[in-house]
């Protein structure tokens, strides 16, 4: 819960920009207080009147690094036409993301997964939630997909976003840690070659 009374919403937003521009370089265990108060034009003590704990401002960071990364990667997607073009464009603003929006690192989901996947408590139940939520999303831009017949109509759904989610945490520890310059480029190969297997086979003609 929040104390010390409430925070403008833009004093707010400007705490949790900085936020997730600090969790984007250094992850989340990197995140310390008393530079993200001096970030934000705050004091380390006025930081935490607000917020209550580190664990708050980093669940905090998570939503906003949500709400951030919808106008980035989700609402493009939805401009466009169900099925597969839909699919397609969501994964093409999906790849990568952080590094079109302008972050000065990865992205802090992404590599959250990594840093508290032996951890315990709300900061990784607030990962597995969102985690959970965002395959859903993909399963569901997938099955629509194939209730138009562009895929498969027994696809294995799980197995296709399972697949999905591999390319995505491949392409971005290579763009971000090997610097592989063919990253984007392999990614979008894998993704087609994942399509290709996935479409209907066609019936030869007589």
């Amino acid at each position: 819960m929040i104390s010390g009374g409430k925070l403008s919403q833009e004093t707010r937003n400007r705490i949790l920009d900085k936020g997730l521009e600090v969790v984007s370089k250094s992850g989340l265990e990197g995140l310390s207080l008393g530079p993200l108060a001096e970030l934000s034009g705050m004091s380390k003590s006025g930081l935490f009147a607000h917020f209550g704990s580190k664990e708050e401002i980093q669940i905090s960071i998570l939503d906003h690094t949500v709400e951030f990364s919808k106008s980035k990667v989700l609402e493009p997607a939805l401009r466009s036409k169900e099925g597969l073009p839909r699919l397609r464009s969501l994964v093409k603003h999906w790849m990568g993301w952080s590094k079109k929006a302008g972050l000065p690192g990865g992205c802090p989901i992404a590599a959250g997964l990594f840093e508290l996947d032996d951890s315990k408590g709300p900061v990784r139940q607030k990962l597995l939630s969102m985690e959970s939520e965002w395959r859903s999303l993909l399963k569901k831009f997938t099955k629509e997909s194939v209730d138009l017949g562009e895929l498969r109509s027994d696809l294995d759904l799980d197995q296709f976003v399972w697949e999905l989610c591999g390319i995505y945490l491949v392409h971005h520890t290579s763009l971000r840690f090997l610097k592989d310059p063919k990253a984007d480029y392999r990614a979008n190969r894998s993704f087609e070659d994942l399509l290709e297997r996935s479409k209907p086979t066609r019936k030869r003609k007589k």
